[in-house]
């Protein structure tokens, strides 16, 4: 299938757009600039995006400024019927948005229509959610006076999205924003831009009002750079590097803005003697190769207890070499094309020190290209480089315990603390360990714990704030205290 015939597997082709959305206008750059978004697997262009220039970026700010006052005044019924629209249209168009990810990203496609249901899981979510933000009756200490405190939107909201979710990294900002009155400017990825163009699309389609919402292209320095010193920018909800969220946040400082970031992650999973086989080891397949393992919350060090070790290594090793690497296209694929060179040649060097460290090559061998086939070794020293980071690969590395003090300890070693997972059937390991852990999230008995119903997001250099559930749509409400006198 030559690349031609792959883009025309995206049926709907509204969907598959080349220009930037501002002010419900699609626009191109005024100094003609592009960037290709390729495809992964073959390298094939799939389109061409604009670089835009800073006063069209500046553009989008000031349009969702104007809109912002309108939006704000829509009552929160009317919001919520856009948004369920919306979810319709996703819906409606579930298999090319699907095949767009998997065009983009490379991942697998049954992995791409897992992310589409995600992604409208957070619109469904808030279109009723901001329906719930309710305020506050304070009783008065004196006679004489009303005290009350209600919430209202915190502006012009911004949304910095990474490559490895581009659709379901973008609705969970999106939704919440839209959803309590505030307006937002959405820059995605370089990489992988191609679907959050297409939510512009269908979110012109279900009735969001021009301004309202934005999709902006081009170098990210210089977008990232307008938004931080913006003093019309009251938001900003990046997901992304501790690196560069450490940068935006100390940008943002002199503007004093509401942040949320959802940061680096190097997630433990620790399996106890007492664990159930057959459980841990779905839950490990799960947390370690979902999304081909380039995921924030891949259980990127997996401790196992010496009692039942071996047994977890044999079982685990047939499950990960009975993957089939290959074209995400393809609905037999259970690991598609990493999303470039570079992220092959970081798993490459850490599968290379881990070996030279003493571990055991069980299952699959060194990448090439960006196809890098699942692979796990054992017998990892704890220091090894990718117990030290984030591998954001299909490679399993596999650490022996002795004690539960020990793998507490193992497990807390590291300044990140966003997922952590346990496998247990003792109820007092599995309190102790979801206490003793220092992580934002647990999953206990399972490596699938995102949904939108629940706070997702982190502590230490895992980042502030939350996403998801009724939390997340507080992140774009401020609370306005009302002191009401002579009554």
């Amino acid at each position: 299938m030559d690349q031609s015939q792959r883009n025309a597997s995206v049926t709907y082709k509204p969907l598959l757009r080349s220009s930037a959305y501002i002010d419900g206008k699609w626009v191109d750059a005024t100094t003609g600039q592009s960037v290709d978004v390729t495809d992964p697997f073959t390298g094939g262009v799939i389109s061409s995006i604009p670089l835009l220039e800073q006063a069209q970026v500046q553009a989008a700010i000031d349009a969702a400024e104007r809109a912002f006052p309108a939006w704000a005044r829509t009552p929160a019924r009317e919001r919520g019927k856009i948004l369920r629209k919306l979810l319709e249209l996703i819906n409606q168009h579930r298999d090319d948005f699907a095949r767009l990810i998997t065009l983009e990203n490379g991942k697998p496609l049954k992995e791409a229509y897992g992310e589409v249901d995600y992604g409208a899981g957070f619109v469904e979510v808030y279109a009723e959610e901001g329906q719930r933000s309710l305020g506050e009756i304070i009783p008065a200490p004196v006679p004489g006076r009303k005290l009350y405190a209600e919430r209202e939107p915190v502006g012009v909201s911004v949304a910095i999205t990474p490559w490895n979710f581009p659709l379901a990294m973008l609705t969970r900002k999106f939704a919440p924003a839209l959803a309590a009155g505030c307006t937002m400017v959405a820059k995605p990825a370089s990489q992988t831009p191609l679907a959050a163009l297409a939510l512009a699309q269908l979110a012109e389609e279900a009735g969001v009002p021009p301004g309202v919402f934005s999709v902006v292209t081009g170098k990210a320095s210089m977008i990232g750079d307008l938004f931080t010193k913006s003093p019309i920018v009251r938001k900003i909800s990046f997901t992304g590097s501790t690196e560069i969220g450490v940068q935006l946040m100390a940008a943002s400082a002199p503007t004093v803005k509401r942040l949320s970031m959802e940061l680096g992650g190097n997630a433990p999973m620790l399996i106890f003697d007492d664990a159930d086989l057959g459980t841990a080891v779905d839950a490990a397949m799960i947390a370690k190769f979902r999304n081909c393992g380039q995921s924030c919350i891949a259980a990127n060090r997996i401790y196992v207890q010496k009692g039942i070790y071996d047994t977890f290594v044999n079982t685990f090793a047939q499950r990960v070499g009975a993957m089939k690497l290959g074209d995400g296209l393809e609905m037999d694929t259970d690991i598609g094309p990493l999303i470039d060179e570079a992220a092959v040649n970081k798993v490459n060097e850490h599968l290379d020190d881990a070996l030279a460290g003493g571990a055991v090559l069980k299952v699959g061998a060194r990448g090439e290209g960006r196809m890098q086939p699942p692979t796990l070794v054992t017998n990892v020293a704890q220091d090894a480089l990718l117990t030290r980071e984030e591998t954001f690969g299909p490679l399993a590395g596999l650490v022996a315990f002795e004690s539960y003090d020990d793998a507490i300890r193992l497990a807390n070693n590291t300044p990140f603390g966003l997922a952590s997972y346990v496998c247990s059937t003792s109820m007092e390991t599995i309190t102790r360990a979801t206490r003793d852990i220092e992580s934002g999230m647990v999953g206990v008995n399972t490596g699938l714990i995102s949904t939108p119903y629940a706070p997702f997001g982190g502590v230490k250099l895992s980042g502030i704030g939350k996403e998801g559930s009724h939390h997340g749509l507080e992140e774009y409400l401020n609370l306005k205290y009302v002191c009401h006198a002579g009554l």
